[in-house]
């Protein structure tokens, strides 16, 4: 989503490096491209102004004007300044006896009903027992996508259809919570215009009854500085705990992410990144910020893996890798459990430098030349990915065949393939070629048309 932003103050900083020590008026000519830069991608102009003003106190001052790195110290200051812009980090409020009750509001089609079950699944995850609340009498489809999405992730859903009032439908289901020791209720309610006083008088009704620790709003980043309002809008009628930001996946300018804490007060606790059930982050404010400015976020990328990579086999791709016994077997397993983590281009962004390394990789092409591989290694004897190298002429025209490839494409992942092992060999026999093991594993994602 911040692409073109990461982008331009990439360039910006790039310049400054290219400089020995910074004067004032180099100071300024940077931060008239960050304005303009923040500006384009739909950050709130008041924040822009307000965020360049503190950046420039400080870039200004000794603490740059005498560093020996100048432009670092810019960019640490952006980097401090941006964490400060998108708040603290914010959690949900689970203390306290249990029932814990989360209503999730916002405008129609935010996304509510799918992040409901998200956030179910990323409770249940954590070891929580959440109950999901049909409360969704508007539109009747809602009810039957959150059974739906309910048995798809195994949480249980209270329903009583579209003819019972959403306050009383939710005030039954905190009981019937209590009385079964679920431990978080979530209240999946109807969407809204803000403007419309009588839904957002049933909210308040909702509320009311249920006595919420947590009131998230469901809000589509692709939505610019109107979910800004929406979010201020919400908050005076019902008091917003916090927000869960969809679509963060998308080609958004992002602006709202930046903007919305500082205009609203309001906390981001959740980004959702993606469609499937598993696709919801915490919000961190330092990664965020550390994935703008192009420094990667490594925690994020771990805890991913973490959460898909099985330890035991992890441990024993370590060990053939060290003994260089790493085949193309290995490599397909290690495909699969990186599609679970995500699609391929937000991964790679996550890994500092690499966005300079995939500029000329379409992310579309990246994930179709996943399948392309996969299906090339899917298509030969177990004794062929074990050993390539019996691979001769023939066997590559079958290979082609079954994988509905060409010969040259199969060829082509062969060299690579080759080349990455001793890529391998290198990174763990302490060689210095790590930058170009990276090259040959782009090569081995991107390089094929």
């Amino acid at each position: 989503m911040f692409e073109n932003l990461s982008d331009k103050l990439q360039s910006v900083f790039s310049g400054l490096s290219n400089r020995g020590k910074l004067s004032e008026a180099d100071v300024d000519a940077a931060l008239r491209e960050v304005r303009l830069a923040l500006l384009e991608a739909d950050v709130n102009f008041r924040v822009v102004k307000d965020f360049v003003k503190r950046v420039r106190e400080r870039a200004v001052g000794v603490e740059v004007m005498k560093s020996l790195t100048p432009a670092q110290q810019v960019v640490k200051i952006v980097n401090e300044e941006l964490i400060a812009t998108l708040g603290e980090p914010a959690r949900l409020d689970l203390s306290g006896p249990s029932p814990h009750v989360i209503m999730l509001v916002g405008l129609q089609g935010s996304g509510k009903t799918t992040h409901a079950a998200k956030l179910a699944l990323s409770l249940r995850k954590s070891g929580q027992r959440p109950l999901m609340v049909a409360a969704d009498t508007r539109r009747p489809a809602a009810i039957t996508q959150l059974e739906v999405l309910g048995r798809q992730i195994d949480v249980p859903v209270h329903s009583e259809g579209d003819k019972v009032a959403p306050p009383k439908i939710c005030a039954n289901a905190v009981k019937r919570a209590r009385e079964s020791a679920y431990s978080v209720v979530l209240l999946d309610t109807a969407g809204r215009l803000h403007i419309d006083d009588k839904l957002m008088h049933e909210l308040e009704q909702v509320k009311a009854k249920t006595n919420p620790q947590e009131v998230l709003l469901v809000v589509d980043a692709m939505t610019g500085q109107d979910a800004v309002r929406v979010a201020d809008e919400f908050n005076q009628r019902v008091g917003v705990t916090g927000l869960i930001l969809t679509k963060v996946d998308g080609d958004a300018r992002g602006g709202a992410a930046i903007s919305v804490r500082s205009v609203t007060g309001v906390p981001i606790k959740y980004l959702g990144v993606g469609e499937k059930t598993d696709a919801l982050e915490v919000f961190h404010p330092d990664r965020l910020a550390s994935r703008i400015l192009g420094m990667g976020d490594v925690l994020t990328a771990i805890e991913k893996a973490q959460s898909v990579m099985d330890q035991d086999q992890a441990l024993k791709m370590g060990q053939k890798l060290v003994k260089g016994e790493f085949d193309l077997e290995d490599f397909r397993d290690q495909l699969q459990q990186l599609k679970q983590m995500g699609p391929v281009s937000q991964l790679l962004d996550m890994i500092p430098g690499m966005s300079k390394l995939t500029a000329g990789v379409s992310p579309d092409v990246t994930d179709k030349q996943m399948k392309v591989i996969e299906a090339i290694i899917n298509s030969m004897t177990p004794g062929e990915r074990r050993n390539p190298r019996i691979i001769n002429g023939s066997r590559k025209r079958r290979i082609a065949r079954g994988s509905g490839t060409s010969v040259m494409e199969v060829n082509e992942l062969l060299s690579q393939f080759r080349q990455m092992q001793r890529m391998m060999k290198q990174l763990t026999g302490g060689g210095k070629r790590g930058r170009g093991g990276m090259r040959g594993l782009m090569g081995m994602l991107g390089g094929m048309e």
